[in-house]
């Protein structure tokens, strides 16, 4: 028998106005529908009905994992600093990191994700390769001392995710549970029904090689990937690469030095010569522990920081000042070119390929030079792709033009390979008695952040939509507001609960047919039943939330409908 949710007990206060600070469509609807409520900045509390979805959400990602054969545990979230210097990650995750001490000036954290505490758990409890392979998750909250929490739930400082990781004495076992957690999402994400889109991805301060992010596309999504109309390639636009093509350059003429007085920037060069941008080269000098370091990309693109930033990751880096070029006199502010640079590492995006020409600084005040070919004038130390990906941009598969998109991450899963095992020592006896060092799988799921998707994707101009597998309830019963109307509701709830429907039922009194029918539409159960101007004949109107479609039925066919 399922549980009769009576409005007229239930903690639930619905707001008729979106609260002031919210910017996001999720963020709205979950503080009117009376889901969640704001303790502090990027800290929610829960309240009766947003638990429901949040337990359902859980639900089905726990089944899906108990399905892989995965085993369940429960970590703390109060942490030891050690295990993480251990790995460097005390320090890399910088300010995001939760630090803190205890009485005795002890350091701990509060865990952004658990690899070194289930690494050594695993070296802890597994000694042979008969322990192995194993899957271990579990579903915490986690904390990250985001600068700007913002979007409600959807980037927050604590928030629910469910974290597992795979073990396995060699690559291909890793590729078997990297697989199996993959297939598991897809089951997981179409069961919550999410829209979802699984793309290439960065691995980040988690290490490791391959990496796959599931994006939920919404507008208030962080962000941003690009889908091939022609193909199946789709990546987060921080994981595009493209392979460098070089050209012939022979055909170039030999660097000629241009007057240029009073054009530092591209689109003054652009606009003095009467050349495009894309013609010249752009020179963006960073600075990165102490070195300066040249970034080359076309002058019609920008510099993407972000993967500047995870290219040199954990170092910070920093943009070079007008005191860094007081130091360097033989860096020209507005006018470097890589051509004759010296005591700078020049890093390329690959559109910048050996043989092809452009106009660039010729180091010196007022001068640009032209025909200065890569590969020929100058040479370029690294390859890195870093300019920031735009719609039209070729797919590195076929070629298309790409499309992009907002989205919302909600999983993420990684081959860590032996990061974690080497700074652990973790190693188990193999078959032939000898140790062998084991491998290793990351994969983490917002259970918490699959609530906000599914508000962003399941709404409409009265609220919330809620699929029908995470619902907070089956159907919502309303009693329009008379003593038989509230008789009637009461009775067909029991009748429904006790077939093992969950019902949300309006009894309260005193409250307006509107304001109820109102509240039944922003709230967003699937089914809506009303106990309205028919009750007398004992005849409910059924709504269907998500399409609207109405019918009239009596008691007997509405409990049959909704038992069925």
């Amino acid at each position: 028998m399922a549980q009769v949710q009576r409005m007229s007990k239930l903690m639930v206060k619905t707001l008729r106005d979106d609260p002031a600070d919210a910017e996001v469509l999720s963020h709205k609807l979950l503080v009117r529908a009376g889901y969640v409520r704001r303790t502090a900045a990027g800290i929610w509390s829960w309240l009766p009905l947003g638990k429901k979805v949040l337990a359902n959400v859980e639900r089905v990602v726990r089944e899906e994992m108990d399905a892989i054969g995965a085993q369940e545990v429960t970590l703390p979230a109060l942490l030891p600093r050690e295990p993480y210097e251990a790995t460097g990650r005390w320090e890399e995750y910088g300010a995001e990191l939760f630090r803190l001490n205890d009485r005795k000036g002890g350091d701990y954290l509060l865990g952004p994700t658990h690899e070194e505490i289930f690494t050594l758990l695993v070296k802890d409890q597994c000694s042979s390769y008969k322990d192995l392979p194993v899957i271990l998750y579990q579903i915490q909250s986690k904390y990250r001392d985001e600068a700007r929490p913002r979007a409600g739930i959807l980037r927050g400082r604590e928030f629910l995710m469910k974290d597992s990781y795979s073990f396995d004495t060699a690559d291909e076992g890793l590729d078997a549970s990297y697989a199996l957690h993959r297939a598991a999402y897809q089951r997981i994400f179409e069961r919550l029904g999410l829209d979802y889109r699984i793309c290439a991805a960065t691995a980040g301060a988690m290490g490791g090689s391959k990496s796959e992010e599931f994006l939920a596309p919404a507008a208030a999504g962080e962000d941003t990937f690009a889908d091939c109309p022609n193909c199946d390639y789709a990546a987060n636009t921080e994981a595009i690469t493209y392979a460098l093509k070089p050209v012939d350059g022979s055909g170039a003429g030999a660097v000629e030095e241009l007057d240029t007085p009073d054009t530092p920037t591209i689109e003054t060069l652009a606009a003095h010569l009467g050349v495009q941008a894309s013609e010249t080269l752009k020179n963006l000098l960073v600075k990165v522990d102490g070195e300066i370091f040249a970034i080359g990309v076309p002058g019609d693109r920008e510099v993407d920081m972000d993967k500047v930033e995870a290219h040199f990751a954990p170092s910070e880096v920093e943009l070079v000042t007008a005191e860094d070029f007081e130091v360097r006199e033989d860096l020209v502010r507005g006018y470097v070119g890589p051509q004759g640079l010296e005591k700078v590492t020049y890093l390329a995006d690959p559109r910048i390929a050996p043989g092809t020409s452009w106009i660039t600084g010729a180091n010196k005040e007022g001068k640009h030079a032209k025909n200065v070919v890569a590969g020929r004038d100058f040479e370029v130390d690294e390859y890195v792709d870093v300019v920031v990906v735009v719609e039209g941009d070729p797919c590195p598969s076929c070629g298309t033009g790409l499309k992009l998109d907002r989205a919302i991450e909600i999983g993420h899963i990684f081959q860590l390979g032996r990061k974690y095992a080497d700074a652990f020592q973790l190693d188990v006896l193999g078959q032939n008695g000898k140790p062998v060092r084991v491998t290793m799988g990351s994969y983490g799921i917002g259970v918490s952040r699959a609530v906000a998707a599914l508000a962003e994707q399941h709404a409409d101009e009265q609220g919330l939509v809620w699929p029908e597998e995470i619902a907070p309830a089956d159907v919502h019963v309303v009693a329009a507001g008379k003593a038989l109307q509230t008789e009637l509701a009461l009775e067909v709830s029991d009748q429904l609960a006790a077939a093992g429907v969950r019902v949300l039922v309006d009894d309260r009194p005193g409250i307006s047919p509107g304001v109820k029918f109102t509240d039944s539409e922003l709230i967003g159960v699937p089914k809506i039943l009303v106990a309205g101007r028919r009750s007398g004949d004992r005849v409910l109107e059924l709504k269907d939330r998500r399409t609207g479609e109405r019918e009239e039925l009596t008691v007997e066919e509405a409990v049959a409908r909704l038992t069925a």
